[in-house]
């Protein structure tokens, strides 16, 4: 808390109850003014992923009220109406883990796929469990040709070629298994190289369909990656600056978690009261209040928005009225 003295003159206000206001004299009145509210200071440099994550990223701080205002879509600088955030850049996600390291950046969105890469070491905020086209984790698999004999990774061959985005990843995971490999970098379209030019690849998938139209058989997973905030060390270890990528979490876990939820509120007589809480799903349990009288009861409840059209008819029958459907922004445990 801090407090704020000022002077003010209220010379006619003072003329009509104090006798030295009436007789010319001017009187100072000190007000002490003591804010109770935290003053927000632009500490946070933020660093936003580029490609193929970028629009759901955009999509998610737009829909947490951080909205992410730049002067073109090319463009890799950007701003943040938000007093916490000095700072944001938009770059490639394989960059993000090593440059949040350096300190170049207090925290950053990335996968955790770059992660294990670059071996970082960075701190985890936490996953936001969202990616370029669903809430579905992204896989880092092996794959081999649909007619190859492998089915597991030990029944690959010593020697085998592998392409691959993640040559880091691969290496330590082939050295693991005791398989010695040829590691080779791919810039893409990797599932074009087998047999030709790879034996196996090295690939990220959400679900495999990909991998099947190319001819491929996925026989391990080396990984499961969401979306992840990662922060510096330094930075987390500073209490002002933790407190304020916290709080960003909070409205980022928040929209998240209201995606595909709805806020139902209901009346309902006390005679049908336990028939229309057996139908209702809840977060917890139904917030259940009653009303004025004898009126019966108010009911709410959030429920997945692909159960409402089974559920609102239900909740007629059973005897509610008044049904409302509201949509929810952000839901905070």
């Amino acid at each position: 808390m801090s407090s704020v003295t000022r002077s003010v003159c209220w010379p006619t206000l003072l003329r009509r109850t104090d006798p030295c206001a009436r007789s010319g004299a001017v009187a100072t009145i000190h007000l002490r003014l003591r804010l109770r509210w935290p003053i927000l200071t632009t500490v946070l440099r933020l660093v936003l992923p580029k490609g193929s994550l970028e629009k759901a990223t955009l999509e998610l701080f737009e829909a947490a009220d951080l909205a992410v205002s730049r002067n073109s879509s090319v463009d890799y600088k950007a701003t943040i109406d938000d007093p916490r955030i000095a700072e944001v850049r938009i770059l490639r996600p394989q960059e993000i883990p090593t440059y949040v390291a350096e300190g170049l950046f207090d925290l950053g969105i990335t996968g955790r796929d770059w992660v294990e890469e670059t071996a970082s070491d960075v701190v985890s905020l936490g996953e936001l469990k969202y990616s370029k086209a669903t809430s579905l984790p992204i896989r880092v698999v092996v794959a081999v040709a649909g007619d190859s004999p492998a089915h597991t990774v030990d029944q690959l061959p010593q020697g085998l070629r592998v392409s691959t985005e993640y040559p880091e990843l691969t290496r330590r995971y082939f050295a693991e298994k005791g398989i010695e490999a040829d590691i080779r970098l791919s810039y893409g379209a990797s599932e074009a190289k087998i047999p030709d030019i790879a034996d196996c690849i090295v690939d990220i998938t959400e679900t495999g369909r990909a991998l099947r139209a190319a001819g491929l058989r996925i026989i391990d997973t080396m990984l499961t990656s969401y979306t992840e905030v990662v922060v510096n060390k330094d930075s987390y270890a500073d209490p002002v600056k933790r407190h304020a990528m916290q709080q960003l979490m909070t409205l980022l876990t928040g929209t998240l978690d209201a995606r595909g939820k709805v806020l139902v509120k209901l009346n309902v007589a006390r005679e049908n009261l336990d028939q229309v809480l057996a139908l209702v799903p809840a977060l917890k349990s139904p917030t259940v209040s009653e009303l004025a009288g004898d009126g019966g009861f108010a009911v709410e409840t959030v429920v997945a928005k692909n159960q409402i059209n089974v559920l609102i008819p239900a909740l007629k029958d059973a005897g509610a009225t008044g049904i409302l459907e509201l949509p929810i922004s952000k839901i905070i445990a």
